[in-house]
């Protein structure tokens, strides 16, 4: 007895087979192209659409009990009357709307929209890009989705839910409804996206999959980040989560939905009540895989010599992407701070660490409450990172296999769905590792962040006008 989850990555879809124990018993991944040009950065959303459906029926077998769906958060996509795109699928990291980010971030109406909606003044947004789409010129009859629109074509039915929701800017946290100011200054109105539902809301499969029962129920699901937390055991109020990619995120589970009245965190749904608070980072492990390429070091080599090397004084401000949490900035720009002729590849490359690590420390520091902390992510092979991230973040780190992360959250809402797991904090992982922080290396770190915060305010003016 399994169902599918169906994760609908940046560069690939996942499917991975879940049992009721949240083990994995088997996966498979469709890769695909995202189109870069520029700011901007878009899907085709056929081929998400296909790859999501060949997965599937790789799968295919009648022990499956339901599908279940996640994805990255804050695409759109424009659709016509017959429900078929107009545009392509504009993805998280699509920043053409500096523009209009620009003039609302930092403004009365720019925080009353955070503090509303959850989701940061921030180009990623789709509250954003349908600004942007709005000046353009470009119209659509429904906007939605890349998950949204996978659902309709396994289902026949557009919805949403308040995970994805609570991602796009566009709806009132505090509700669950649409918020009419942000659809004001979007250009859109309600009738124009999907409605709202519970990410455990269940509908017939009515897609004909070969292999695969008909009308099994198919659930709507939520966002990856939310439901990472849901996939390592971080549900339950107070738990936190670290991921750590390319780039990465601090997330923190709560009851109910808020952010911090300095809008330096995001507020996104699991479901049941159930809320995380935290932000993501642009830049993680592809700081190092810079460095790498940078000095002409294979990066496991690079990362192992840094792991022993001293810093030197040198303090990065490591924002390669620009940078999300805590300063949702679009225009920021990297900086290495003290730099001198004989610092070295490995010490510079412990900076940019060390620079990732206090990154996530500040936004740490903007969660109230927070009582044990899992981490999962690719970066976390290299020992640097957990050890550094410890010691930076001040508490001892559980580390957790990556075996399905957010396709576990989302096979998690099916189990409890189908009504065979008791809740959503139900916590069925167990972590592999404890990595336990260095108490002097803990006060070393804490004494350094004030100067980061420094650094970036006295850059701030700058990155600006350089990106003009």
């Amino acid at each position: 007895m399994i169902v599918l989850a169906v994760d609908l990555g940046t560069t690939a879809t996942k499917v991975v087979a879940v049992d009721v124990q949240a083990r994995v018993v088997a996966s498979t991944e469709r890769a695909y192209p995202m189109h870069t040009s520029g700011l901007e950065a878009t899907h085709d959303p056929r081929h998400v659409l296909d790859a999501a459906f060949d997965a599937i029926r790789e799968l295919a077998s009648e022990d499956v009990r339901a599908i279940s769906l996640t994805g990255a958060m804050h695409s759109i996509m424009g659709l016509d009357e017959s429900l078929s795109p107009v545009t392509d699928v504009l993805s998280w990291a699509d920043n053409r709307a500096v523009e209009q980010t620009e003039r609302l971030r930092g403004t009365a109406e720019g925080r009353a929209l955070h503090q509303a909606t959850g989701a940061p003044i921030h180009s990623f947004t789709p509250l954003m890009k349908l600004a942007w789409f709005h000046e353009n010129g470009v119209r659509a009859v429904r906007w939605c989705g890349i998950k949204d629109f996978v659902h309709l074509h396994l289902t026949g039915q557009l919805i949403t839910e308040h995970s994805s929701g609570s991602g796009t800017g566009l709806m009132n946290i505090h509700t669950s409804r649409w918020h009419e100011p942000s659809l004001e200054f979007a250009g859109v109105t309600a009738d124009q996206l999907p409605p709202l539902v519970e990410t455990t809301h269940a509908m017939p499969l009515t897609a004909e999959i070969p292999g695969l029962p008909r009308g099994i129920p198919v659930v709507v699901g939520g966002g990856d980040g939310p439901l990472g937390n849901l996939g390592v055991g971080a549900a339950t109020p107070g738990a936190g989560a670290v991921s750590l990619g390319t780039s990465g995120a601090l997330r923190v589970a709560q009851q109910g939905p808020g952010v911090d009245e300095e809008g330096r965190t995001f507020s996104y749904a699991i479901g049941e009540g159930l809320w995380v608070r935290g932000g993501a980072i642009s830049n993680g492990g592809v700081v190092a895989q810079w460095a790498a390429e940078t000095f002409g070091v294979p990066v496991g080599d690079l990362l192992a010599q840094a792991e022993g090397a001293d810093s030197d004084g040198l303090v990065a401000l490591p924002y390669l992407l620009g940078e999300r949490a805590p300063w949702w900035d679009p225009t920021t720009h990297a900086a290495l701070l003290g730099l001198r002729r004989e610092h070295t590849p490995p010490q510079i490359t412990k900076a940019l660490v060390e620079g990732v690590c206090q990154q996530l420390a500040l936004v740490l520091e903007a969660v109230p409450r927070v009582d044990s902390l899992r981490i999962t992510g690719g970066a976390f092979r290299a020992p640097i990172w957990a050890q550094t991230l410890a010691n930076t973040l001040g508490m001892p780190l559980h580390l957790t296999e990556d075996s399905g992360g957010s396709a576990v959250g989302a096979a998690l809402l099916a189990w409890r769905a189908l009504d065979e797991i008791p809740s959503l904090t139900v916590d069925l992982v167990r972590p592999s590792q404890t990595i336990v922080p260095d108490e002097d290396a803990v006060a070393r770190y804490a004494k350094a962040r004030p100067f980061v915060v420094r650094a970036y305010r006295a850059l701030e003016d700058l990155y600006g006008e350089s990106h003009r």
